[in-house]
């Protein structure tokens, strides 16, 4: 086995404009029931049926925090923000759109709104919009999550 070198972006190689496409991935009944699992979130609008035919949406939903959590776990596939994450810096103007429903493939597109080198001068911050779209090109969520990242090392 070689190794495999990734490469590595940092806060400089970022410019304000840029955008990044994840690859899509399907959320199905199964993430659904795992998630409910997970956070306790036992709502019928996920979880029944029955209930779920008699909404607004005529069948179940996934939890809008699952969707969250795909947008971040997509970003990741990416490779562009890992060598230099610090922290993320919060969740901003977060919109939950539209449902995701069962069977839906959603990819993210990140767009780099702004950029600035913190005080201290050695650590930036990447403002990065995310939409998340399904398959009919939907914006289904959209939202803000400012990362802390280094500069390039010298």
């Amino acid at each position: 086995m070689g190794n495999a070198t990734k490469p590595a972006f940092y806060y400089e190689d970022f410019d304000i404009g840029d955008t990044f496409t994840t690859p899509g991935r399907t959320v199905g009944l199964a993430e659904v029931a795992t998630f409910a699992g997970l956070s306790g979130d036992y709502n019928p609008i996920h979880t029944d049926d029955v209930f779920a035919k008699k909404s607004q949406f005529g069948e179940r939903i996934a939890h809008g925090v699952l969707g969250m959590s795909i947008v971040t776990g997509l970003v990741t596939r990416l490779g562009v923000f890992e060598a230099s994450t610090i922290a993320l810096l919060g969740i901003e103007d977060w919109r939950f759109k539209g449902p995701v429903f069962d069977g839906d493939t959603i990819h993210v597109e990140v767009l780099i709104e702004d950029k600035k080198v913190t005080s201290d001068g050695k650590r930036g911050i990447l403002r990065r919009r995310y939409k998340l779209i399904n398959q009919r090109d939907e914006v289904v969520q959209e939202g803000v999550m400012p990362l802390l990242v280094h500069l390039r090392p010298e």
